[in-house]
C-alpha cells in the first residue's frame, strides 16, 4: 500500500460517509466498502477484488440508470475505487 492508495480509500470512505446515507441502502454501501477494502490491502489485482470492483460498477450503473446516483459522480467514485487497488482495473461504462 502506498499513500496514493490511502487518500483514494480515504475518498472513499468519506463518499459513503457524507453521501451514502442519504443516497445507498445499507448493502450498497456494504458493497462499495468491501471492494475498497479488497483493493487497498492486495499487492496484485486479485480475483476477489476484481468482482468486488466489477460489482460496484455493475451497481453504479443501476444506480445512474434509475436516476439516484449522477454519472459524474458514479465515475469519480469508480474512479477513487480503482485507485486504491494496486494496478489497472475495469473502467466503468
Amino acid at each position: 500500500m502506498n499513500s496514493e492508495r490511502a487518500d483514494s480509500y480515504g475518498r472513499v470512505m468519506r463518499v459513503l460517509r457524507h453521501d451514502g446515507p442519504a443516497r445507498l441502502h445499507g448493502d450498497e454501501q456494504s458493497l462499495i466498502r468491501e471492494a475498497a477494502d479488497a483493493l487497498l490491502f492486495t499487492e496484485e489485482i486479485d480475483q476477489v477484488a476484481d468482482e468486488r470492483l466489477a460489482e460496484v460498477i455493475t451497481l453504479g450503473e443501476e444506480l445512474v440508470e434509475c436516476g439516484r446516483w449522477t454519472e459524474t459522480a458514479f465515475n469519480r467514485l469508480i474512479d477513487d475505487l480503482a485507485a486504491c487497488g494496486p494496478g489497472p482495473a475495469p473502467v466503468a461504462a
